[in-house]
C-alpha cells in the first residue's frame, strides 16, 4: 500500500472555496438562530450543568470568530481568551456577522501555499491550515443545533435551519408567469 498523496495548491484552493460557501451559508443559519433567543430569557438553561442560551450563543460566535482569525494567523492562540461579550442578543448577532465576515475576507484572499502550511493545534492536531475549515464548520453546527433546542422552552420560535420548520414552514418558489 502506498502512502496517501499529499495535497496540492488546486486541491487546498478548491477545498477552501467548497468550505467557505458552506460556512456562509451557514453562518446565515447561525445568525437566525442567535437572534431569535429573546433578551428576556437569555439566562434559559435546560439543566443545571448546561450553558445559559447566552453562554452558548457567545461560545458559538467567539468560537467561530477565534478559530477563523487563527486559520488566517496560521496560528492558533489559546493563551488569550474571548474578547468582550456584547450586552444583548441583537448587538452579539452584529458582532458576529461583522467579525465572521471580516475573518473570511482574509481566508479567501490566502494563497495556495499558505492554506497548505501546517498549524499546531494544542498538540492535538497538526494539520494543513485549510483543513480547519471543516472543523470550524462541524463545531459551529453541533453548538447552534444544541443552541435551536432551547428556543421553544424559551418562549421563541424555531426558524427554518436545513428546511421549515414549525415555526417557520418550508415555502416552494412560486414560478414566474408569463403574462402575455
Amino acid at each position: 500500500m502506498s502512502a496517501p498523496q499529499a495535497p496540492t495548491p488546486e486541491f487546498a484552493l478548491g477545498y477552501r472555496q467548497l468550505m467557505i460557501d458552506g460556512f456562509k451559508r451557514e453562518v446565515e443559519v447561525t445568525k437566525k438562530v442567535i437572534a431569535a433567543i429573546p433578551d428576556a430569557n437569555s439566562s434559559y438553561k435546560p439543566d443545571p450543568h448546561a450553558r445559559t442560551a447566552e453562554e452558548l450563543a457567545w461560545h458559538i460566535a467567539s468560537s467561530d470568530v477565534h478559530f477563523i482569525d487563527s486559520i488566517a494567523n496560521l496560528k492558533f492562540d489559546m493563551a488569550g481568551g474571548p474578547p468582550d461579550k456584547p450586552k444583548n442578543i441583537g448587538d452579539l448577532v452584529a458582532w458576529y456577522d461583522r467579525h465572521v465576515q471580516q475573518g473570511i475576507a482574509r481566508i479567501e484572499a490566502m494563497s495556495a501555499e499558505q492554506l497548505l502550511t501546517p498549524i499546531d493545534f494544542a498538540g492535538i492536531f497538526n494539520l494543513p491550515a485549510a483543513f480547519y475549515l471543516g472543523f470550524l464548520n462541524n463545531h459551529s453546527i453541533h453548538h447552534r443545533g444544541e443552541l435551536a433546542t432551547y428556543l421553544r422552552p424559551m418562549g421563541s420560535k424555531v426558524p427554518s435551519i436545513y428546511g421549515g420548520s414549525f415555526d417557520e414552514p418550508f415555502r416552494m418558489p412560486q414560478p414566474a408567469t408569463n403574462a402575455a
